[in-house]
């Protein structure tokens, strides 16, 4: 059986076993599970076959509705920060005209931090009584009183946007930075020479050149705040009172603290639904932003 094999498949083989039974097979279970009652407890659960049963429950539950749209605003905010300081550093470094490569090395320092390492780094800073944040406030007289920022649910919030646009900002940097590396000198040139301000060769000529590097860096993003577990689960582990529980950590709340692992699967593949959103939205703006850069260069 072996020998009708073709040679390229067969060395393939091993790999493509492995694949199987470290990819696809936990997959196929997980996406079965969803339709079963699954409990860690009661492993008899999981050959019992409810149908939906999982998915209506969690679309009709409020606590799951409003992760769901705690995650989608994170997400949408935190990409839009992240785009518009990359932007701004990719431009700073761009225009430097001594240390580039000291800058493009300062400006990955952060991609170098695991994101439990930063979520322990910005729960001290956001400390109520030692974080740095509330002494740097209280030294420079702007308030008085210690501020709760991983206390209160909208400041809760707040502080894993900073520590998110803080972590992942130089992605979108480095790649706007190569975008303005590979840029072509001669479109703006000949705009400065017809007399465009600043702005307008930036807004009709860079920027349209750059959309394609934005859409990628939006891409690789979206799929990681998608699932953004760490941070939220070291900073403040969903809490107070669930303000900050995203997808994710409510799905592993589900999974592992209430045992309930077909549900969690369940919530899981919705998620998984959203990000496969986002990607194809942003697929389908960097097409056409480069199908506009082949008709205007």
């Amino acid at each position: 059986m072996l020998k009708r094999i073709s040679p390229p498949v067969l060395l393939l083989l091993p790999a493509i076993i492995v694949l199987a039974a470290v990819v696809l097979f936990p997959l196929l279970l997980s996406f079965y599970s969803s339709f079963t009652p699954f409990r860690l407890t009661r492993p008899a659960t999981l050959f019992t076959f409810i149908g939906l049963r999982n998915y209506i429950r969690i679309l009709t539950d409020p606590v799951f509705l409003a992760a769901f749209v705690r995650t989608v605003v994170l997400l949408t905010i935190a990409l839009n920060l992240e785009m518009l300081l990359g932007l701004g550093l990719a431009l700073l470094v761009n225009k430097a005209t001594h240390g580039k490569r000291i800058l493009r090395t300062l400006m990955m320092f952060p991609m170098m931090f695991s994101p439990v390492l930063v979520g322990f780094q910005f729960k001290f800073m956001f400390n109520d009584n030692v974080g740095i944040i509330n002494n740097a406030l209280q030294s420079l007289g702007i308030t008085n009183d210690a501020i709760p920022w991983l206390i209160d649910g909208n400041l809760a919030l707040l502080s894993i946007v900073i520590a998110e646009v803080w972590s992942s900002t130089s992605v979108f940097a480095i790649l706007i930075l190569a975008g303005l590396l590979a840029m072509p000198q001669e479109p703006v040139e000949a705009a400065k020479v017809d007399g465009c301000t600043s702005w307008q060769t930036f807004r009709y000529v860079t920027w349209p050149f750059l959309m394609p590097f934005a859409f990628i860096a939006m891409t690789i993003r979206s799929l990681d705040v998608a699932r953004a577990y760490d941070i939220v689960k070291i900073m403040t582990d969903g809490g107070p009172a669930r303000r900050t529980e995203l997808i994710w950590t409510l799905v592993g709340r589900t999974a592992y603290a209430d045992a309930q692992m077909g549900l969690a699967n369940a919530m899981a593949y919705v998620s998984i639904i959203l990000s496969i959103a986002f990607t194809v939205y942003f697929f389908r703006k960097l097409a056409l932003a480069r199908t506009q850069i082949g008709a205007e260069w």
